[in-house]
């Protein structure tokens, strides 16, 4: 995640906490109301209109954080990011990760958007950097690469619609991590939340191996 995302979480978060200070009396109503910890997150998520990250937060508030001056406190660090960022959360709705779903790459049915971004980056899928080569033989050799246990490629859906992949390659004891996200779904946040998903994915797919993530097209080191 980048900087500027991390940022734009933060901000969320922020956001989230002041207004469930603001409007404690619900918060607390549906907290007490519900059977347990997830009920409560997905009860105050609905309440403020926020993420499941930020209402984590929310839920996670403690009494110390309740006090006026933890308010001011609050207040101040949004004023901070609002100022650092040009967009608000309503723009980059799909950032929290909460609707968007990855599943295994398939060499039938994911033909047509993986052509679609070998047409808009111009590269290899492996990560190389190398020219794009057929479409079929990067396919083949991608399947081989994930039955050899040294690759695992993610599409990237929401609500059904193909949104982007992910791409990860184990080489040099690193998970190389790329993102490419279909170009009518950029700005929207939808790069912050593959990167969420693709986190628990690849630790399963490779366990214990550190996680590089790369920009599309960069070549691993040597």
């Amino acid at each position: 995640m980048t900087d500027h995302d991390k940022a734009a979480a933060r901000r969320e978060i922020a956001d989230a906490l002041l207004n469930a200070l603001n409007r404690r009396h619900e918060v607390l109503d549906v907290i007490v109301d519900a059977d347990d910890r997830a009920a409560a997150v997905e009860a105050v998520a609905g309440l403020l209109g926020t993420s499941h990250l930020a209402s984590e937060a929310v839920v996670g508030l403690s009494f110390a954080q309740i006090t006026k001056d933890s308010r001011r406190g609050i207040a101040a660090e949004l004023d901070d990011l609002n100022s650092q960022l040009s967009f608000t959360v309503a723009e980059r709705p799909a950032a929290s990760g909460d609707s968007l779903e990855l599943r295994a790459f398939s060499p039938d049915e994911d033909r047509d958007v993986f052509i679609a971004r070998t047409t808009d980056v111009g590269a290899s899928g492996d990560g190389s950097g190398a020219p794009a080569a057929d479409v079929d033989d990067e396919i083949r050799a991608a399947q081989s690469r994930v039955d050899a246990e040294e690759a695992a490629w993610f599409v990237a859906l929401e609500g059904g619609q193909k949104v982007g992949m992910v791409f990860g390659e184990l080489t040099h004891g690193e998970v190389n991590v790329r993102i490419w996200i279909v170009p009518e779904y950029r700005k929207r946040g939808y790069g912050t939340a593959a990167l969420r998903k693709c986190r628990s994915e690849m630790a399963t797919y490779f366990p214990a191996v550190p996680m590089v993530v790369r920009a599309p097209g960069a070549e691993p080191p040597a």
